[in-house]
């Protein structure tokens, strides 16, 4: 099957939807099928096959990121040449949008894969914050029920996406996770690389330094935590527009020669850090998934969070990790539990490895390309009628 991939977040920028569309495109790739990916042009990107880069320029509210141009005179020739079966776009703007018109020019199935609760990202807008709110809700919604499918990473956000009025079919396909890549990685390199002592207990985040990944909440509850406790460090990996501000903040709150900063990371260098942590800890609300909730389980990390969206389906409250209201000293709270009682940390990580194996990235890819097929298939129908 040709699948075409329209995603305005995509390699050499990180997020959790790159992530995703690696992931999905790795194991669609190894079960047979053909991936091209429409995505935003980054300086010095290397030319890959089956990408296609759309000019773009970089994000007013975000330099890393860059804002694709929606338009190319190679993209017709390149699509009729191609001829895809499927469409499956990653974003509701930019080129999601493009993407769709495709596919309803083309007469083929339109997926679309709801990763982010866009209206919880209006901070980036500097006016009438509510308005946008709900006016991008409204488009959500909207663009949603122009697609034959919607895929929603866990049950909670199907039920929002419900409430939103969301009308068209909705199945929850979560990504997946390489389980294989969790059996892997050097447990010394994070203490090696950043010269943590082996006495020391390391606390691991892992995302995007953004506002909407309230980090500042962790670093508030790590003070707290760590006020007598010198033997903790607190890891956070990944690059984002919040860096200045939280290193600031972190030496403002006494704990600057305690928190590591290791900006963007490649993949080996982060199941590292994952295998050389001893607790994973994580403060976004505005997650629809989480994965690397996902995947600090499969590498044997209990996770303490905030209860939200995302992190009440992927995390076990008292089984394979602990989750909080947003409140700090609930928050600690539960870390000291895991942090000084070595047999119940232990007993969760146990859990964690286990319940991780229920994600399997293959198996997330199998149940997308059953969808796959029936829509083909009702598509195909639908036509014949048509043309009787």
């Amino acid at each position: 099957m040709k699948i075409g991939v329209f995603t305005d977040s995509y390699r050499p920028y990180t997020s959790g939807v790159v992530r995703s569309i690696d992931t999905f495109t790795a194991e669609l790739t190894k079960l047979g099928h053909d991936i091209y990916i429409f995505a935003p042009n980054y300086p010095n990107c290397s030319r890959e096959k089956r990408v296609f880069r759309f000019p773009s320029v970089p994000a007013p509210t975000n330099r890393d990121f860059a804002l694709a141009v929606p338009f190319s005179f190679r993209l017709k020739p390149t699509i009729n040449q191609w001829q895809p079966d499927i469409i499956h776009v990653h974003s509701p703007f930019l080129l999601g949008r493009v993407g769709a018109r495709y596919a309803h020019k083309l007469g083929i199935p339109l997926v679309f894969t709801f990763h982010t609760l866009y209206d919880q990202y209006v901070h980036y807008v500097p006016f009438a914050q509510g308005v946008t709110r709900e006016l991008t809700r409204r488009f959500c919604r909207d663009f949603c029920n122009r697609c034959d499918l919607v895929v929603a990473p866990t049950g909670i956000i199907e039920e929002h996406l419900k409430k939103m009025g969301v009308r068209t079919k909705i199945k929850v396909i979560p990504t997946g996770i390489n389980l294989e890549e969790f059996t892997q990685g050097d447990k010394n390199w994070l203490r090696r690389e950043h010269g943590i002592k082996p006495e020391e207990k390391i606390l691991l985040f892992v995302g995007r330094l953004g506002q909407e990944k309230n980090i500042g909440f962790l670093l508030s509850a790590f003070a707290e935590l760590s006020r007598g406790n010198s033997n903790l460090k607190l890891v956070l990996v990944g690059g984002g527009p919040e860096e200045v501000n939280l290193k600031r903040q972190a030496a403002q709150l006494g704990i600057g020669q305690q928190v590591i900063f290791t900006g963007t990371l490649n993949r080996t260098e982060v199941i590292n850090c994952y295998q050389g942590a001893d607790l994973f800890v994580f403060a976004s609300k505005t997650e629809t998934q989480g994965l690397v909730l996902a995947e600090a389980k499969a590498a044997g990390l209990p996770v303490v969070a905030v209860k939200a969206f995302g992190t009440s389906e992927m995390v076990r409250d008292g089984e394979d990790g602990f989750l909080t209201p947003e409140n700090k000293d609930l928050f600690v709270a539960k870390i000291k539990e895991l942090i000084t009682d070595d047999d119940l940390r232990q007993k969760i990580a146990v859990r964690a490895k286990n319940n991780a194996q229920l994600l399997s990235s293959r198996q997330s890819a199998l149940n997308l390309v059953a969808e796959y097929h029936a829509l083909k298939e009702k598509k195909h129908n639908h036509l014949m009628r048509s043309s009787v």
